[in-house]
């Protein structure tokens, strides 16, 4: 198994250690906002008033409404109120926390028991010192001996009251608060950037869409959440306020739509029905051409258009359940891992309708609960995703690993374990090369053994099978970087050797006869002795194979035609032997 594998299969361990690290910061820091923490509602503590917004900025409405909601403000003023009693806060040690930024300007008024009003404000591409990590704008009172009467918000073209969320915290309990969240938005986008990160690695890696539109989402996903947390100021700061709550809006429609792609792309036309998959297609589609103008909006009927595509959003995921069901029933088994991925946020998402999300994680709402739910998804898909390449890579290295015994074996002679014809001249031209560029001599041995066929007529095959088994066990030895060993069909071998000059080439030929003629043989063919002649082509300088062979060839038939059971010698002084080719020369043994 290669690194890559290994690496493959340890990256699911690390996501899990990560993702339970997060899981005990969430606990540690707790899933709901402290007792005192207060939030802040129209309707419930909060009074509104709906002005022009050529009120000079020192100047309040002189009457407030605490019934039913407000209208009209959208290219106006609306105003907010709040008494502020003793009984419940220390006056002296309160700050506002506002969880919302699409607006023009925001003027937050502290009114005092003796009539001093403190005035904070921030406006659109300015938010100084107030911003904090977490989507949260933060006005803390003034420190007077007077008591905090009343603290009144002035907004200036803001889209929509009813995204409002503003909570009323002691100072202290802010700066935890704040800090909390911060640390938890951070390790989600940390968690969804290395998701990205790893599934467009795959991506280029394995050259799979799913992983490519997986990676595609969770950059999204980051880049949302970077938005919506504010986070992104420290690079942008001229970004803040309702820019980045338009782009927010932007984003999210891609990332649905990048979802859904990432679904119906990995689930293959075996397993989805094609009336499925253009339904779900069809939805992310509509959820991106209605979140394109809702992006741009900074009036009108926001909230109705966000209504109507919170149910297109609904209507799509409903679909992609539909469509991991279906596949899942029809034997998929991606389907089962983003079955485990699309459940966490499809029941955050649905739980979110049944409670009151803006009072969980210090007022940070639902987006807290979605960030955590696509870090959720975007790592169950990578560790899976993990998987399943590991074991693709497992296994095509096991077929290539196959394939090269498969080629080995080809190359092989089945009965003795030597090379064959084949790979004895895929081995000799390799040494050739070499020898060619160092300019040494090379010499090629044929070795036949004498009277073979009498063996086999004699003993049976089987016998003669043994014989050439014993034969090659006294070959074999000789294999090295400069020796090439080989049975290259019935009872013929070869041997090519490199560096050897004419005297020790003829006491290694007649080393390696001597050898075969005392190997004992008598299990099979009791004491008849086995002899080999062996022909010798020697080239001063490095010739091709066929030279070579047919040089050795005459040599053996040489030794042969004198008698057997001894060595002849052919040199060749020139690649051609046809024309400078010396009369082999027989040596008795």
């Amino acid at each position: 198994m290669d690194r890559e594998s290994l690496r493959l299969r340890r990256f699911p361990k690390a996501m899990k250690a990560l993702c339970m690290i997060v899981c005990m910061v969430m606990m540690g820091l707790g899933w709901s906002s402290p007792a005192s923490s207060e939030m802040l509602r129209i309707g419930h503590r909060l009074c509104y008033a709906v002005s022009e917004m050529t009120m000079p900025r020192d100047v309040m409405p002189s009457t407030f409404s605490c019934a039913g909601v407000p209208e009209g403000y959208q290219m106006g003023t609306l105003w907010l109120r709040a008494s502020v009693s003793p009984d419940t806060h220390k006056s002296d040690d309160l700050s506002l926390i506002v969880h919302s930024s699409r607006f023009d300007r925001l003027i937050v008024a502290f009114t005092y028991a003796d009539g001093i009003v403190e005035r904070q404000d921030v406006r659109s591409g300015d938010f100084g010192i107030h911003w904090r990590a977490g989507g949260q704008l933060v006005f803390q009172a003034p420190h007077r001996d007077a008591q905090l009467a009343a603290v009144t918000l002035r907004f200036d073209k803001v889209a929509s009251a009813r995204l409002l969320r503003i909570r009323l915290v002691q100072r202290g309990e802010e700066s935890t608060q704040t800090t909390g969240l911060a640390i938890l938005i951070g390790a989600a986008l940390v968690l969804l950037l290395v998701g990205a990160v790893y599934n467009a690695s795959l991506a280029l890696a394995v050259r799979k869409q799913f992983s490519a539109w997986q990676a595609a989402w969770a950059a999204s996903m980051v880049a949302w959440g970077a938005c919506w947390s504010q986070i992104h100021l420290f690079v942008f700061p001229k970004m803040a306020g309702a820019l980045s709550a338009q782009i927010c809006t932007g984003l999210s429609c891609l990332a649905i739509a990048l979802a859904t792609l990432s679904v119906v792309t990995a689930l293959n036309d075996v397993h989805l029905s094609r009336w499925l998959r253009r339904t779900a297609l069809g939805l992310s589609g509509a959820v991106v051409l209605l979140g394109i103008p809702l992006s741009m909006m900074r009036s009108g009927p926001i909230d109705q258009l966000g209504a109507a595509l919170g149910m297109l959003v609904l209507a799509d995921l409903v679909t992609v359940a539909f469509s991991i069901g279906q596949a899942w029933r029809r034997g998929s088994h991606e389907a089962r891992s983003f079955a485990g991925a699309w459940a966490v946020p499809m029941l955050v998402l649905a739980s979110t309708s049944f409670f009151d999300a803006d009072a969980m994680f210090w007022g940070a709402g639902s987006q807290i609960f979605v960030l955590f739910a696509a870090a959720w998804q975007t790592l169950w898909l990578s560790i899976a995703a993990s998987r399943v390449y590991a074991r693709m890579r497992v296994e095509r290295d096991l077929a290539w690993q196959a394939e090269a015994q498969a080629q080995e074996l080809a190359r092989r002679d089945a009965l003795t374990g030597l090379p064959n014809r084949r790979g004895f001249i895929d081995r000799v031209e390799t040494i050739l090369d070499h020898m060619r560029n160092a300019d040494e001599t090379v010499a090629m041995l044929l070795i036949d053994v004498d009277w073979f066929k009498s063996i086999n007529d004699v003993y049976g095959h089987d016998a003669g099978d043994v014989v050439l088994q014993g034969i090659a066990r006294c070959l074999a030895p000789e294999e090295s970087s400069v020796c090439a060993v080989a049975r290259l069909g019935g009872e013929e071998f070869a041997m090519l050797v490199a560096g050897m000059e004419n005297v020790a080439l003829m006491r290694f030929a007649e080393l390696l006869r001597g050898r075969i003629g005392s190997y004992d043989h008598g299990a099979v063919i009791a004491s008849r002795a086995v002899t080999a002649s062996i022909g010798i082509a020697r080239a001063e300088k490095a010739a091709d194979f066929h030279s070579l062979y047919r040089a050795a060839d005459e040599a053996l038939y040489e030794a042969k035609r004198c008698g057997r059971n001894r060595v002849a010698i052919q040199l060749l002084h020139a690649p051609e032997p046809s024309d400078n080719v010396r009369r082999p020369v027989a040596l008795e043994s």
